[in-house]
């Protein structure tokens, strides 16, 4: 809306039929009512049967709409998410698709990397971490990592975000020291404030906040399968 001028009433959300589709539909639908002033509209929403790649029924109902509409968020699985792309690619082909970091975007890139350029060209994928290619100094410690204990596995955005939780885990445990057990390590973790990861934001936990980060980070995707940062801001 800010970005490419869309109206909230030309973006669409496909989402998969359980609690994984449902909290992506709650998460639009509150930035809907944030646009819109705190109203609440109506936000259009196209389903698919969890572990299926049947999308037919929601690409029947995009096309049944009788105003445009020119973005869909995609709150799926990577397979469903490409096979979406897939079959509207040439009907819509001015369509801007937008997923989130659960799509899983290593197996996104790669299905549409087969399709071809033209499936690929301008996706977006929102992650919880930095790009991959980012300079950020946790990033490039973690590549220093997996080329030493992994070499040859590529760098994607699901080890990172392992490698990120893991050293949060580690520095619990350090905090908490030789007697450890789940409460003492509980406690720890909900009491960290602040701690520098090397992110940028720092991360932050309370007794009713585990999320550690708030911040999402932008990446698209270029005709060659490639995730480049763009700004979200």
């Amino acid at each position: 809306v800010k970005s490419r001028k869309l109206r909230p009433h030309e973006i669409g959300v496909l989402t998969q039929q359980d609690a994984y589709g449902d909290a992506g539909w709650d998460g639009v639908s509150r930035a809907m009512r944030r646009l819109r002033g705190g109203g609440a509209g109506e936000v259009f929403r196209m389903s698919y049967n969890r572990n299926t790649v049947d999308v037919d029924e929601a690409i029947a109902q995009l096309r049944r709409q009788k105003h445009a509409i020119k973005a869909v968020v995609l709150v799926a699985t990577f397979r469903a998410a490409a096979k979406f792309i897939e079959k509207t690619r040439d009907i819509y082909p001015d369509m801007i698709y937008a997923t989130i970091s659960g799509v899983g975007s290593t197996g996104l890139a790669s299905e549409l990397t087969v399709l071809g350029p033209k499936y690929a060209d301008g996706i977006i994928c929102t992650q919880v971490t930095p790009a991959v290619e980012s300079y950020a100094s946790v990033t490039l410690n973690y590549k220093k990592a997996l080329a030493k204990y992994f070499p040859g596995e590529p760098a994607d955005y699901t080890s990172l975000e392992a490698y990120l939780t893991a050293n949060i885990l580690i520095e619990g445990l350090k905090r908490v020291g030789p007697a450890v057990d789940t409460e003492a390590l509980v406690n720890v973790l909900e009491s960290m404030q602040n701690y520098e990861l090397g992110l940028g934001p720092k991360v932050s936990f309370g007794p009713s906040d585990h999320q550690a980060l708030h911040k999402v980070w932008g990446t698209q995707l270029d005709k060659s399968g490639q995730y480049h940062a763009i700004d979200l801001d």
